[in-house]
Parts: C-alpha cells; structure tokens; sequence
C-alpha cells in the first residue's frame, strides 16, 4: 500500500538554524532518502520551499482567486513529502519515524487514495 509521510515544521526554527545545522539536516534526509530507495521502500518525494513562496488557487462562483502564501496560518508548515510503499500502516509508522525533521515537527502519514479509472 502507498503511504505519503507529509513532513510539517515551523520554519522559524529552520531560519534560526546555522548554515551548518541547515546543511547537516539536509545531509541527513538525503542520507535517509538513498536508504528507504534504497530499500524499496520509497517511490518518490521533494522537499518544499518555505511558505513565503507558495500560491493558494480557489474557484468561488466561476472565477479564479489567487492568494499569496499557504491556505490557512499554523504553527507548523508543510516542508516536503515521501511517497512511500509499506505493507500496512504499522510500517509506514516505522518509516516515518525515521524521518530526520521528525525530530522538530511532526510527519503525517496518509494513505494514498487510488481513484477510480
């Protein structure tokens, strides 16, 4: 079963990161990326740019509203995301908590949603 682990953390800790705290993270989900590849285990997955970049896209009556940012405020904001194949969720679970930026946010792990052809 296909599982996305959607990776969530307050940008302003990463912001007040060091270049090289920055960096060892980013050293530590490439590491964990090559590893569950590696495995099998995962199909795909990016990381986002921060939150000061994204569009949010409605249709209200027939027209197009565009919006700068994310769709609503949280504390924490989505960062990025693995598409990931496990044979049930205690595996995903697992997976998850392997995650590097586990450990500052949360990752949250929903089922992919085949639709119909």
């Amino acid at each position: 079963m296909k599982y996305v682990c959607l990776v969530y953390y307050d940008e302003q800790i990463i912001r007040d990161m060091s270049e090289q705290q920055w960096l060892d993270l980013n050293k530590e989900c490439i590491a964990f990326g090559e590893q569950v590849r590696g495995s099998g285990h995962c199909i795909g997955g990016n990381a986002l740019q921060m939150t000061d970049t994204a569009s949010t896209v409605r249709i209200r009556a027939g027209q197009l509203q565009l919006s700068d940012g994310p769709f609503a405020e949280t504390k924490e904001q989505l960062a990025g995301f693995y598409l990931m194949e496990a044979k049930d969720l205690n595996e995903a679970i697992q997976l998850a908590g392997r995650i590097p930026p586990a450990r500052l946010g949360s990752i949250e792990i929903r089922p992919v949603r085949e639709l119909p052809k």
